[in-house]
Parts: C-alpha cells; structure tokens; sequence
C-alpha cells in the first residue's frame, strides 16, 4: 500500500511539474492548443501526415502558433509572408538547427544538416568552397551530369519495355553523381559497395519519413575526422534521396498526365531534336520542361516542414517573445500550395509557372529548397540533375503505364521529414 502511494505522489509531482514548466513557458510564446502534461499536443496531431494537422491548427490560431511536442513547445509559422519574414528577413536569428530526434543521436551536432552556431558556419563555407573547387556550378559538373543520364538511359533501355519499378534505377543516378564529385569516379550500378551504399540510403531516407516525434587533436578546429565523415554523409544523403524521390515522382505524374509528357517531348523535339544531349543551355529555350520541373516539386511538396530550425537568441517576432533555442518548424506546404499564389494548387499543372504568353514565370513562392541561411546548399546541382534527367528520359523513351492513369494514385505514402511517393510500375518505350 506504501508503495502504491508512493507512485501516485511521484506521479502527482511529475504531472504538476510538466504542467507548472508549460505554463511558464506559455507566457510570452504565441497561442496554441492547450497541451497536456507530459504528451503536450501529440494526440492533437496526426503524426502520419503533421503537417496537415498544423495547417488545420493554423486555420484556429493564425499564422504563427505553439504546439507541444512533448513538454517542449515548438513554434509553426505558417503562410509566405510569416516564412519569408522568419528566414529571409530575420535569416540570422532563425538561422540555428532545431531539434530533431532521430538525426541528433546519429551525427551529435555534426555535419553541414545538424550542426549549428561556428561549428556549422565552418562546415557550410568550407563544403561549398570544396564543392565548387570540385566544380560545382561549372561545365565540368554539367558534363558529369550528362555522362549519368547516358549511363541512365541505357540502364533503362535494359528493361526491353516491360513493366519495372523505376525506384533503384533512379535512385543510382543522383548517387553516382554525388560520388563522382566527392570520390572522383562514378560505379557501374551492379557494383557491391555502391549497391551498399544504396541500400544504406534508402533505409535512413524511410526512417526519417516515417513519423518522427519520437576530439582528439585541436579541440578549436571543426574540421575533425568524426565532422567530415558525417558532412559527407549528408551529402549523399541530401544529395541522393531527395533528387532521386522527386524524379520518381515525377515519372508518376507524367504517366498520370500523359497530356503534360506530351506537350513536354513536343518541346524537346523542336529544340533538342533526339540525337544531341540535352544541356543547361537548352533550359532558357525550354520554358514549357523548365515549368514542368518547378510544378513537380511545388506539387509534392518533398519536406512539407522544412528540418527544424531554431531561434539563435531571445526574439520579439510579431509581438510575441520566443526564447532563444525554441524549435521552429517553418510550413513549406503553406507557401508551395498558396491558392493566391497558385490557383488550383492541388492541382498538377506545369501552368502554374508559365505567364500568358508561354514564358516561364519565377515566383518567389517557389521554396522547394527552403529559403534564407539554411537553404539547400546542393540546389545549383539538384536543379541540373532535375533538368537534364528528365529531359533525357522524355527525349529517349514514352513512359507507358501498366494501368489506366486515371487509376493511379499519387498521394504520397508517408509524411514524415519527406514525402515519398506509392510504388508503381511502368514500361520504358523506346522512341
């Protein structure tokens, strides 16, 4: 009986704690959902699709609200004007990486994705200093990029026109790119440590996309041997799964509108013609496929929340106080589906990036690589790679699906980090 009177008082101060603990912290941060000791808001949100809970939330609360995952809170800014506003013109005070779980047992602060304050502007200027003396940004890179869509192209040609998960095919090309420029040499795609290192890949990429609530020598130098390793892990991880996912999904959207693919090979044809390598070149001339690349990753929304940011001191933000270290999760869904920016934004429509005359629009709505200090440090090349495989897979091959496209489904299967599109099929026909 003592016992059992013990854990309820030990129960009862636990409770009272978390609940005196949130109520201090509530008093100057935005409003939100009243949570609940301990669990916070968790079972206020779905954590198979979070993002769509916290644009249900934001509807309630405004665009700029706190939400409890657990017993600490977490500000949402939701909306373009509230996201630019935090990155953009507040860049430096949101600038730091906020918590995140899963990632933070695994690089311990470390890397160019997790790091934060000198340690993290150390790495990000060296990494893109190293890039670009590798070439990033240069006709040597765009070469490389070429030479994989080959390579790509003739995998493809393999499957003879029957029906294939495209999946490991696409996966490969982004991968040997990144190894190219990190190891100088690109594999064959049988080859056993680079089926390895794929495999490794594919299986972080799915654990951080499910839901995810849950030195040595000179110790003034950043650029250890443990720092490195895992800077050029997120690398390959940035640079593999995210590029490799959005051109999966973008296979899956031209089979759904074939009358897209159509008008997209429409172009290629008259500019490129099909025996000369598509080129960045090209792009300027192509409004029509460089439309059709932007409306694929404003469309699926790849990290509907952005990686978590944090405030890097004490911050009056739209006459809130929000503590210095307070996660930020910033809604990219918010600003990539703005219905003002982009009418019918549940609708697939390269359109949505074309003016009147054909031309391609830039919209400054367009965040697919979240924007300000923290923004994607490999976009120049993601970009390349979105542009030049696409262009090279329509130029060579009718994606044919295995089933009626008005039967595919394109809602992604998880959303967790990233959004990750249902498995499909379809038949590479050669043109």
């Amino acid at each position: 009986m003592d016992l059992l009177v013990f854990l309820v008082l030990g129960i009862s101060c636990c409770l009272l704690l978390s609940f005196w603990k949130q109520s201090s912290q509530k008093r100057h941060l935005p409003p939100g959902p009243t949570p609940l000791p301990i669990i916070g808001n968790i079972l206020q949100i779905d954590v198979k699709n979070i993002s769509k809970s916290l644009s249900n939330l934001s509807k309630v609360y405004g665009p700029v609200f706190t939400v409890y995952l657990g017993m600490k809170p977490t500000v949402v800014l939701h909306g373009y004007e509230t996201v630019k506003e935090a990155l953009i013109d507040f860049g430096e005070e949101f600038s730091a990486r906020g918590s995140f779980p899963l990632a933070d047992r695994t690089t311990i602060g470390n890397g160019i994705i997790n790091s934060n304050g000198k340690k993290w502007k150390d790495i990000r200027r060296f990494s893109l200093m190293t890039l670009r003396n590798f070439g990033m940004g240069k006709r040597s890179i765009e070469n490389r990029v070429q030479e994989e869509a080959h390579c790509l192209v003739e995998e493809l040609r393999k499957t003879n026109a029957s029906p294939c998960d495209p999946t490991f095919i696409l996966g490969c090309a982004p991968c040997n790119v990144i190894c190219s420029i990190i190891f100088q040499h690109r594999f064959d795609y049988r080859d056993p440590d680079f089926l390895s290192l794929m495999e490794k890949l594919n299986e972080n990429f799915s654990i951080l996309s499910s839901p995810w609530l849950q030195e040595k020598h000179n110790k003034d130098s950043e650029f250890t041997l443990e720092n490195l390793t895992i800077t050029a892990a997120d690398l390959f991880a940035a640079g593999t799964e995210t590029t490799s996912t959005t051109l999966r999904y973008a296979l899956l959207l031209l089979l759904k509108h074939p009358e897209v693919m159509a008008k997209a090979q429409e172009e290629i044809e008259h500019v490129i013609g099909r025996h000369r390598s598509p080129c960045m070149q090209d792009r300027s001339n192509m409004p029509y496929m460089d439309a059709l690349v932007h409306e694929v990753q404003r469309f699926i929304d790849l990290v509907p929340l952005n990686l978590p940011h944090a405030v890097t001191q004490d911050i009056k933000f739209r006459n809130y106080i929000i503590p210095k270290g307070t996660t930020i999760l910033t809604s990219l869904t918010s600003v990539l589906h703005d219905e003002r920016e982009f009418p019918n934004a549940k609708m697939f429509d390269p359109g949505h990036f074309l003016d009147e005359s054909g031309k391609f629009k830039k919209s400054d709505y367009f965040m697919a690589f979240s924007a300000g200090k923290r923004s994607c440090a490999g976009e120049s090349l993601a970009r390349m790679e979105l542009f030049l495989f696409l262009t090279t897979i329509l130029q060579k091959f009718n994606l044919k699906s295995v089933v009626d496209p008005k039967d595919l489904d394109t809602t992604p299967v998880a959303s967790g980090l990233g959004s990750v599109p249902p498995s499909y099929k379809l038949c590479f026909v050669p043109l």
